[in-house]
Protein backbone atom coordinates (compact mmCIF):
# COMPACT_ATOMS: atom_id res chain seq x y z
CA UNK A 1 0.00 0.00 0.00
CA UNK A 2 1.19 3.58 -0.86
CA UNK A 3 0.07 6.72 0.97
CA UNK A 4 0.53 10.23 -0.58
CA UNK A 5 3.34 12.14 0.87
CA UNK A 6 3.80 15.91 0.59
CA UNK A 7 7.38 16.10 1.76
CA UNK A 8 9.17 14.53 4.56
CA UNK A 9 11.55 16.15 7.77
CA UNK A 10 14.76 14.20 8.71
CA UNK A 11 15.41 16.39 12.33
CA UNK A 12 11.58 17.74 14.01
CA UNK A 13 12.59 18.91 17.09
CA UNK A 14 8.62 20.50 17.73
CA UNK A 15 6.46 17.19 16.47
CA UNK A 16 6.80 15.24 19.58
CA UNK A 17 9.19 13.70 21.92
CA UNK A 18 12.70 13.70 21.34
CA UNK A 19 14.25 14.58 17.38
CA UNK A 20 11.57 12.80 15.18
CA UNK A 21 11.35 11.80 11.52
CA UNK A 22 8.38 13.65 10.08
CA UNK A 23 6.06 12.80 7.38
CA UNK A 24 3.97 15.21 5.58
CA UNK A 25 0.77 13.68 4.18
CA UNK A 26 -1.44 15.66 1.32
CA UNK A 27 -4.72 15.92 1.58
CA UNK A 28 -7.14 17.80 4.15
CA UNK A 29 -10.33 18.85 4.48
CA UNK A 30 -9.55 21.26 6.95
CA UNK A 31 -9.69 25.17 5.43
CA UNK A 32 -7.78 27.01 8.91
CA UNK A 33 -7.65 30.61 8.36
CA UNK A 34 -3.72 30.70 9.59
CA UNK A 35 -2.71 27.15 7.86
CA UNK A 36 0.77 27.57 6.63
CA UNK A 37 0.35 24.67 4.30
CA UNK A 38 -2.75 25.21 2.31
CA UNK A 39 -0.42 23.36 -0.45
CA UNK A 40 -1.40 20.22 1.05
CA UNK A 41 -4.64 20.42 0.99
CA UNK A 42 -5.52 19.09 -2.32
CA UNK A 43 -6.65 14.90 -1.63
CA UNK A 44 -5.15 13.96 -5.20
CA UNK A 45 -1.80 15.77 -5.17
CA UNK A 46 1.35 14.71 -3.09
CA UNK A 47 4.02 11.71 -3.93
CA UNK A 48 3.26 8.20 -3.67
CA UNK A 49 4.81 6.05 -0.99
CA UNK A 50 5.24 3.26 0.71
CA UNK A 51 5.35 2.10 4.86
CA UNK A 52 8.44 0.09 3.50
CA UNK A 53 10.20 3.34 2.02
CA UNK A 54 9.29 5.91 5.26
CA UNK A 55 10.74 3.34 7.51
CA UNK A 56 14.15 2.47 5.10
CA UNK A 57 14.52 6.52 5.48
CA UNK A 58 14.08 6.77 9.31
CA UNK A 59 16.59 3.84 9.22
CA UNK A 60 19.18 5.91 7.61
CA UNK A 61 19.47 8.20 10.15
CA UNK A 62 18.03 6.06 13.27
CA UNK A 63 20.99 6.60 15.96
CA UNK A 64 19.89 10.03 16.23
CA UNK A 65 16.38 9.05 16.81
CA UNK A 66 17.39 7.71 20.33
CA UNK A 67 14.41 9.56 22.42
CA UNK A 68 12.08 10.12 18.92
CA UNK A 69 10.48 8.17 15.97
CA UNK A 70 7.83 8.71 13.65
CA UNK A 71 5.77 11.60 13.70
CA UNK A 72 2.70 11.60 10.84
CA UNK A 73 1.13 15.13 10.21
CA UNK A 74 -0.18 16.82 7.21
CA UNK A 75 -2.44 17.50 5.88
CA UNK A 76 -4.76 15.60 7.36
CA UNK A 77 -2.96 12.02 8.39
CA UNK A 78 -6.30 10.38 9.49
CA UNK A 79 -7.87 11.25 5.63
CA UNK A 80 -4.98 8.08 4.89
CA UNK A 81 -6.24 6.16 7.45
CA UNK A 82 -5.53 2.54 6.11
CA UNK A 83 -1.95 3.32 5.05
CA UNK A 84 -1.32 4.97 8.45
CA UNK A 85 -2.20 1.90 10.09
CA UNK A 86 0.16 -0.39 7.99
CA UNK A 87 2.88 2.12 8.51
CA UNK A 88 2.17 1.83 12.53
CA UNK A 89 1.83 -0.83 11.97
CA UNK A 90 5.70 -1.64 10.80
CA UNK A 91 6.98 0.88 13.16
CA UNK A 92 5.58 -1.39 16.25
CA UNK A 93 7.10 -4.43 15.03
CA UNK A 94 10.92 -2.80 14.83
CA UNK A 95 10.16 -0.37 18.54
CA UNK A 96 9.63 2.55 16.61
CA UNK A 97 7.78 5.43 18.87
CA UNK A 98 4.69 6.73 16.45
CA UNK A 99 3.18 10.31 16.76
CA UNK A 100 0.07 10.59 14.90
CA UNK A 101 -0.35 14.94 14.55
CA UNK A 102 -4.20 15.37 13.81
CA UNK A 103 -7.21 17.46 13.75
CA UNK A 104 -9.14 14.72 14.63
CA UNK A 105 -11.92 15.65 11.85
CA UNK A 106 -12.00 12.35 10.17
CA UNK A 107 -13.23 11.08 13.30
CA UNK A 108 -17.09 9.96 13.09
CA UNK A 109 -18.69 7.16 15.37
CA UNK A 110 -21.51 6.84 13.68
CA UNK A 111 -19.37 5.11 10.65
CA UNK A 112 -18.94 1.74 11.69
CA UNK A 113 -16.47 0.15 9.50
CA UNK A 114 -14.48 3.62 10.15
CA UNK A 115 -14.59 2.83 13.65
CA UNK A 116 -13.02 -0.88 13.18
CA UNK A 117 -10.12 1.40 11.49
CA UNK A 118 -9.16 3.29 14.43
CA UNK A 119 -9.82 0.62 16.89
CA UNK A 120 -7.03 -1.01 14.97
CA UNK A 121 -4.99 2.24 14.83
CA UNK A 122 -5.15 3.22 18.36
CA UNK A 123 -2.95 0.38 19.97
CA UNK A 124 -0.41 1.57 17.23
CA UNK A 125 -0.20 4.66 18.28
CA UNK A 126 2.23 6.09 21.26
CA UNK A 127 1.13 9.68 21.49
CA UNK A 128 -1.63 12.11 19.42
CA UNK A 129 -1.37 15.40 18.92
CA UNK A 130 -4.61 17.18 19.04
CA UNK A 131 -4.96 20.52 17.08
CA UNK A 132 -8.51 21.69 18.74
CA UNK A 133 -8.71 25.15 16.47
CA UNK A 134 -11.74 26.58 18.87
CA UNK A 135 -14.00 25.42 21.44
CA UNK A 136 -16.92 27.14 20.40
CA UNK A 137 -18.56 25.37 17.41
CA UNK A 138 -19.47 28.87 15.20
CA UNK A 139 -16.42 30.20 15.51
CA UNK A 140 -14.93 26.99 14.86
CA UNK A 141 -16.95 26.56 11.42
CA UNK A 142 -15.84 30.11 10.70
CA UNK A 143 -12.23 29.58 11.15
CA UNK A 144 -11.71 26.14 9.45
CA UNK A 145 -15.14 25.42 7.43
CA UNK A 146 -15.77 22.18 9.22
CA UNK A 147 -18.03 21.71 12.23
CA UNK A 148 -15.85 20.57 15.32
CA UNK A 149 -18.40 18.37 17.06
CA UNK A 150 -17.05 14.80 16.26
CA UNK A 151 -13.16 16.18 16.89
CA UNK A 152 -14.23 16.80 20.54
CA UNK A 153 -15.50 13.45 20.44
CA UNK A 154 -12.24 12.48 19.23
CA UNK A 155 -11.16 13.48 22.52
CA UNK A 156 -13.47 11.41 24.74
CA UNK A 157 -12.53 8.21 22.49
CA UNK A 158 -8.57 8.87 22.96
CA UNK A 159 -9.77 9.08 26.64
CA UNK A 160 -11.09 5.78 26.88
CA UNK A 161 -8.56 3.79 24.53
CA UNK A 162 -5.98 5.22 26.90
CA UNK A 163 -4.33 7.20 24.72
CA UNK A 164 -1.27 9.58 25.52
CA UNK A 165 -2.47 13.17 23.93
CA UNK A 166 -1.58 16.84 24.00
CA UNK A 167 -3.88 19.56 23.24
CA UNK A 168 -2.22 21.79 20.51
CA UNK A 169 -4.12 25.09 20.19
CA UNK A 170 -2.85 28.14 17.76
CA UNK A 171 -3.89 31.43 19.86
CA UNK A 172 -4.53 34.36 17.42
CA UNK A 173 -5.49 37.83 18.55
CA UNK A 174 -8.81 38.53 17.93
CA UNK A 175 -10.17 35.05 16.86
CA UNK A 176 -9.40 32.18 19.35
CA UNK A 177 -8.11 34.66 22.09
CA UNK A 178 -11.15 35.46 23.52
CA UNK A 179 -10.83 34.30 27.46
CA UNK A 180 -14.24 32.84 27.91
CA UNK A 181 -13.71 30.49 25.15
CA UNK A 182 -10.13 29.62 26.15
CA UNK A 183 -11.34 28.83 29.88
CA UNK A 184 -13.87 27.10 28.59
CA UNK A 185 -11.60 24.95 26.03
CA UNK A 186 -9.98 23.85 29.48
CA UNK A 187 -13.09 23.04 30.95
CA UNK A 188 -13.85 20.73 28.50
CA UNK A 189 -10.14 19.31 27.86
CA UNK A 190 -9.92 18.65 31.83
CA UNK A 191 -11.92 16.10 32.12
CA UNK A 192 -9.85 13.64 30.44
CA UNK A 193 -7.13 11.91 31.99
CA UNK A 194 -5.23 11.15 28.25
CA UNK A 195 -4.04 14.77 28.22
CA UNK A 196 -0.28 14.78 29.29
CA UNK A 197 0.02 18.34 27.69
CA UNK A 198 -1.14 21.59 26.44
CA UNK A 199 0.82 23.38 23.95
CA UNK A 200 -0.22 27.07 23.29
CA UNK A 201 1.20 27.86 20.01
CA UNK A 202 1.34 31.36 18.63
CA UNK A 203 0.29 33.16 15.46
CA UNK A 204 2.28 34.08 12.96
CA UNK A 205 2.40 34.92 9.33
CA UNK A 206 5.21 32.95 7.94
CA UNK A 207 2.72 30.99 5.56
CA UNK A 208 1.17 33.90 3.88
CA UNK A 209 3.43 34.01 0.64
CA UNK A 210 1.75 30.14 -0.16
CA UNK A 211 -1.41 31.78 -0.19
CA UNK A 212 0.08 35.02 -2.70
CA UNK A 213 1.68 31.70 -5.09
CA UNK A 214 -1.17 29.33 -4.87
CA UNK A 215 -3.44 32.55 -5.57
CA UNK A 216 -5.68 31.92 -2.74
CA UNK A 217 -7.14 34.25 0.01
CA UNK A 218 -4.98 34.97 2.71
CA UNK A 219 -8.25 35.55 5.02
CA UNK A 220 -6.59 36.85 8.32
CA UNK A 221 -4.47 39.74 6.67
CA UNK A 222 -3.51 42.27 8.89
CA UNK A 223 -3.70 40.17 11.76
CA UNK A 224 -0.36 40.47 13.97
CA UNK A 225 1.78 37.40 15.27
CA UNK A 226 0.56 36.66 18.67
CA UNK A 227 3.53 38.21 20.90
CA UNK A 228 4.87 35.64 23.66
CA UNK A 229 4.24 37.62 26.63
CA UNK A 230 0.27 37.50 25.54
CA UNK A 231 0.90 33.96 24.84
CA UNK A 232 1.62 32.94 28.15
CA UNK A 233 -1.72 35.18 29.77
CA UNK A 234 -3.67 33.33 27.33
CA UNK A 235 -2.21 29.91 27.84
CA UNK A 236 -2.79 29.98 31.74
CA UNK A 237 -6.71 30.87 31.24
CA UNK A 238 -7.00 27.38 29.59
CA UNK A 239 -4.91 26.14 32.54
CA UNK A 240 -7.35 27.30 34.72
CA UNK A 241 -10.49 26.18 33.29
CA UNK A 242 -8.24 22.93 33.36
CA UNK A 243 -7.78 22.80 36.79
CA UNK A 244 -11.64 24.26 37.43
CA UNK A 245 -12.87 20.92 35.84
CA UNK A 246 -10.39 18.49 37.68
CA UNK A 247 -10.71 20.22 41.08
CA UNK A 248 -14.73 19.72 40.52
CA UNK A 249 -13.99 15.74 39.33
CA UNK A 250 -11.92 15.22 42.74
CA UNK A 251 -14.55 16.39 45.21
Amino acid sequence: MEGRIHSLESFGTVDGPGVRYVVFVQGCPMRCAYCHNPDTWEMNAGTPMSADEIIQNYKRNEAFYTNGGITVTGGEPLMQIDFLIELFGKCKEKGIHTCLDTSGIAFNPDNAPLMEKFDKLMPLTDLVMLDIKHIDPEKHEWLVKQPNKNILKFLAYLDEKKVDTWIRHVVVPGVTDDDTDLYNLGYFIGQFSCVKALDALPYHTMGRVKYEKLGLPYRLDGVEPMNQTDLLVKKKKILDGIKARRAELEK
